[in-house]
């Protein structure tokens, strides 16, 4: 992870604002405001197809460093979902360091909100883990720079739907590359995270035929998982470890690594999570075992496309999020036609196409 380094404090408000100077990146800010309990950072790591955007995550990180690390990591990989996409979108994060569960108050979004808005429309938010729709809403009361409103708000609403569509779209596609078809009748599934998004998939893997089994830190959701939808529940410290068709890690990341790449008995590795290798290296390790991985920044792009649609001059239309979100499946095709003719991991091609689009704007932005 690269340092941040020449901290300078550059405004002594209320509000202590710090522009971190980050190689590769545009902006990283550090906000703090002590009297509403707020600590937070947003990261801008590149805004050449357009504006950055990316959720914004609540998380009681142990250790400042953490935080800091976490929205540098997560902005870079918004900057390779948008443009892997094709959407006219940069990439970027933020954080506020505070446990969600009973850490959220109003006074938190608020401060986070002003941050966002002082940024003058360089980065757009929306949610991610520890942050809903209407907790967006509060924030819209502070920023214009805000997406993924409810539908009443005239939003697109939850992402999750159509993150798990991209997923469950990508897995068929997965299977063929893999086993010679792209059926999920019969196949077993291990789902790593059964929140939002973990349980929209395995709700379509269990009405496609699938077998499903999955887990979840928090008891109460694997319970709720189960009972709504016939699935078997196993231990959170074992799911990764399934004999089973197809991994999908839908919870944190950096849980495909060193450690856990020989004990995976899965021959495909979709899932909806962030980052999930803990390191480039792990692509080529999963390579070697012959595991097909499915770049994440690729697969799990649906929530943000559905979003992109809301922000569009013609406002949001669900017929188009679901035509766009369901074409993640070709664009995944590309890449792993790449792979094979290069003889390259699935995440190393999907980062040129990427970093070719990329390349392309620039270009003609200095034409």
């Amino acid at each position: 992870m690269r340092a941040a380094r020449n901290a300078r404090e550059t405004v002594e408000t209320a509000m202590r604002i710090q522009n971190l100077v980050v190689d590769g990146y545009e902006r990283v800010v550090r906000a703090e405001d002590p009297a509403r309990g707020f600590l937070g950072f947003v990261a801008v790591h590149d805004t050449t197809l357009g504006p950055a955007l990316g959720g914004l995550r609540m998380w009681p990180y142990a250790h400042e460093r953490e935080a800091l690390a976490d929205v540098l990591r997560l902005a870079e990989a918004m900057t390779w979902k948008a443009a892997a996409a094709g959407l006219p979108l940069g990439g970027g994060k933020a954080v506020i360091v505070a446990d969600s569960r009973n850490g959220k108050t109003r006074e938190r979004l608020a401060a986070m909100a002003e941050v966002v808005e002082m940024l003058g429309g360089a980065y757009i938010t929306a949610e991610d883990v520890g942050i809903n729709a209407e907790d967006l809403t509060l924030m819209r009361a502070h920023t214009s720079h805000v997406t993924g409103l409810p539908r009443e708000d005239g939003g697109s609403g939850d992402p999750a739907p159509f993150t798990a569509l991209g997923v469950f779209e990508s897995i068929k596609v997965c299977l063929a590359e893999a086993l010679g078809n792209a059926a999920i009748k019969g196949r077993r599934f291990a789902i790593q995270g059964l929140g939002n998004v973990g349980t929209q998939l395995a709700r379509r893997l269990v009405e496609a035929g699938g077998n499903v089994v999955g887990a979840d830190v928090c008891a109460e959701k694997a319970a709720a998982a189960a009972k709504a939808l016939g699935i078997a529940v196993v231990d959170p410290g074992e799911i990764l470890y399934e004999q089973c068709d197809v991994l999908a890690p839908c919870a944190l990341g950096a849980v495909i690594s060193e450690k856990s790449i020989p004990r995976l008995r899965a021959a495909v590795v979709a899932g909806a999570a962030n980052n999930q290798l803990a390191e480039t290296r792990d692509a080529a390790r999963l390579k070697d075992r012959g595991i097909l991985y499915a770049p994440d920044f690729v697969i799990n792009a649906g929530g943000l496309i559905n979003i992109a649609v809301e922000i569009e001059p013609a406002g949001y239309r669900e017929e188009e999020a679901v035509r766009r979100v369901t074409a993640i499946a070709e664009t995944l095709g590309q890449v792993l036609a790449r792979a094979r003719e290069t003889g390259t991991t699935p995440d190393r091609a999907a980062l040129a196409l990427a970093e070719e689009r990329i390349g392309q704007m620039r270009a003609a932005n200095h034409a």
